[in-house]
């Protein structure tokens, strides 16, 4: 025998072991995400340093290059002031009375650049000279020019012209370049940048800061072609700082990693309520199971197209087929009657549309052994946790002992009937023994009168054919009420046939007529006409008509004033399902119902006579709700009660042709 093959392997462990693993450190995923996300910041604000440093490094070249050339727009300038004072100087015939601190000039050169101005000859030999001794007002020392050496100065040279056009001499205004740095020209760039004139042996001739800054970053320098071997040196205080160091970088880098490890706690939190929702769920998922497989009634899911999801352990039991067997079938289903299989697929079909009735369906089905199984099926629609309809979900209640139980109830209930019929019969006998007394006395009254008018001697006339065929009407109107007392003992129920009820309530009070006119009853009719035939029982709507009648004439006995039957006839409209009907309303002027209800009034050995027996007025709703009908009963407005039954329409049945 070879050796059982277990149902796991290394790798589907270590796969296993993964997954786990995988699931319990997804908590660490939002942290793993902010380190990541913080490195992309940093890469960002390293690459946005570098172009920011590269900018600023073109602006300092930018900024150099305007220096110089303001420079050499201030020299011009300053050549041009030199040349206005040459152009005075020029014709000037005796050199030495000239004072040249009252040329204006030279006074404006002086206030702007000018430290020391001489007039020479053309043997360059010296006509006159100023000097600036105290610094101008005009000249502006920036707060924090450091001036390291002095003596690095610079000359303007501006030719005389002598009167007659000749060279007569020239004027050399000096001035120093730490001077220059003090201008207001230069104010703005000293704002900005630590600007610093280096000599070309690398001394510092002259620097400017400001209190309490340092310049940050590389410097430029950028060479004066005005100024002999002098260099511009420009730092600036106010370069990038490493992205780093900035707080508010710092300060969003934190605030990353506190939220990407808030999230990450956050998110273990919510890892493990998962963890323990699933662990749950799975309990109460084989809970579930345990409750569904010993429930009594069988379970059935099912899709939309009718294939079986889910069976429960009875329904198993309750076909003989296994759930491995049933699940994934489609319709016909094995547990389906082979002569049935047609009803079964359009109902089917039917539930699978949506038409299954909510009170369920009864069905048989067949065990696998060919027992028959009588079930109800109720369906329910099956939806997902988004409300979306996936299929059907069938309870299923084996009713087969139920089914068994009825049937004996039935014949139970058929055979009480049976015995309540014949002691009906003897009731419904004792109740019509006076009537039965009526049409007799009647025929042997005219059985009396016919025989002496048959006798020798007399006369045949028409009193006496009316005569016979009142005794022959009255024969077979008690032949007819024997026959429905037989009827009524049998098992059959009443024979309606189509009936007029206003030729019926005329039929009725005529053969009432005398014992009205006993009791001195007045009838009054209200009978509507064209009122269609209602299904009826002739004889039995008689009674109930004729016990009416006599209850009314009787419940008047004794009472003042006229006693007064009023008997009427209408059609009720169809309303709803309930067909149209017709209504006899039969009313007295009698003491009325005192508050009795219709079912006190129709209870059994219930009577208000001295010698009833309290069965007419139950024996009458039976008859009538036997035809479909109801009866009511009612005071009336004048005085008096008001007892009514309605009997439906007749409808015809309609006559087919067999071809």
């Amino acid at each position: 025998m070879p050796a059982a093959v277990p149902d796991y392997e290394p790798d589907s462990i270590a796969a296993s072991a993964f997954r786990r693993f995988r699931r319990r450190a997804l908590w660490l995923l939002p942290l793993g995400l902010g380190l990541v996300f913080m490195a992309v910041v940093g890469l960002w604000a390293a690459s946005n340093e570098a172009h920011e440093r590269q900018a600023l490094v073109q602006r300092l070249k930018a900024d150099a290059s305007s220096v110089q050339a303001q420079l050499e727009a201030r020299l011009d300038v300053e050549r041009a002031r030199l040349r206005d004072a040459a152009l005075r100087l020029s014709g000037i015939d005796d050199p030495a009375a000239v004072d040249l601190y009252s040329l204006p000039e030279v006074i404006a050169g002086f206030d702007r650049l000018w430290n020391r101005l001489v007039w020479l000859d053309a043997d360059l030999r010296v006509l006159a000279r100023a000097e600036r001794a105290v610094k101008p007002g005009a000249m502006l020392a920036l707060d924090g020019l450091r001036i390291r050496s002095r003596g690095q100065a610079g000359h303007l040279e501006q030719p005389v012209p002598a009167a007659s056009g000749g060279r007569e001499g020239q004027l050399l205004a000096r001035y120093e370049l730490t001077d220059l740095l003090g201008t207001t020209d230069l104010a703005w760039l000293a704002g900005r940048y630590e600007v610093t004139f280096v000599s070309e042996l690398g001394e510092v001739i002259a620097t400017s800061g400001r209190a309490g800054l340092q310049p940050q970053g590389a410097a430029v320098e950028q060479p004066l072609p005005a100024f002999r071997d002098t260099v511009l040196r420009l730092a600036p205080y106010d370069a990038p700082r490493a992205w780093y160091r900035s707080p508010g970088t710092q300060a969003m880098l934190a605030g990353l990693l506190a939220l990407g490890v808030a999230a990450s706690l956050l998110l273990r939190r919510e890892v493990r309520q998962v963890q323990q929702a699933e662990a749950a769920s799975r309990t109460e998922a084989a809970w579930r199971r345990s409750m569904e497989d010993s429930a009594l009634v069988g379970l059935r899911a099912r899709d939309t197209e009718g294939r079986i999801l889910y069976v429960n352990r009875t329904l198993c039991e309750m076909v003989g087929y296994g759930a491995e067997e049933l699940v994934g079938l489609k319709p016909p289903l094995p547990f389906w009657p082979p002569e049935a299989v047609d009803a079964l697929m359009a109902r089917n079909l039917n539930t699978l549309a949506g038409a299954a009735p909510a009170a369920g369906y009864e069905t048989r089905w067949r065990h696998r052994d060919g027992q028959i199984v009588d079930v109800v099926i109720y369906e329910s629609r099956l939806v997902d946790s988004e409300g979306r309809h996936i299929g059907w979900m069938g309870s299923i209640v084996d009713i087969g002992e139920r089914k068994r139980l009825e049937d004996l109830e039935r014949r139970h209930t058929e055979a009480l009937a049976q015995h309540a019929r014949l002691n009906d019969l003897g009731l419904i006998a004792s109740e019509l023994a006076h009537e039965l007394n009526q049409p007799l006395a009647a025929i042997a009254g005219y059985s009396a009168g016919l025989k002496a008018s048959l006798q020798p001697g007399a006369a045949a006339d028409a009193e006496a054919l009316r005569a016979v065929e009142a005794l022959q009407r009255n024969a077979r109107k008690a032949g007819d009420i024997v026959n429905w007392i037989r009827r009524r003992g049998a098992r059959a129920g009443p024979a309606p046939v189509p009936c007029d009820l206003n030729a019926l309530v005329d039929e009725v009070l005529n053969a009432r007529q005398r014992p009205m006119q006993r009791l001195q009853v007045a009838v009054r009719l209200g009978l509507a006409a064209g009122l269609p035939p209602v299904s009826a029982d002739r004889i039995g709507i008689e009674q109930v008509l004729t016990n009416l009648l006599r209850n009314a004439a009787e419940a008047m006995a004794g009472c003042p004033g006229t006693a007064l039957v009023e008997v009427r006839t209408r059609q009720l409209p169809s309303i709803g399902v309930a067909p149209a009907a017709v209504e006899v309303t039969v009313c007295d002027s009698g003491p009325g119902l005192h508050g009795r209800s219709l079912d006190e009034l129709c209870a059994a050995f219930h009577t208000t006579k001295r010698d009833g027996m309290g069965l007419g007025l139950g024996i009458c709703r039976a008859i009538v709700e036997q035809h479909g009908g109801s009866l009511w009963a009612t005071d009336r407005a004048e005085g008096g009660a008001c007892f009514g039954f309605s009997l439906p329409v007749h409808a015809p049945v309609p006559v087919t042709e067999n071809s």
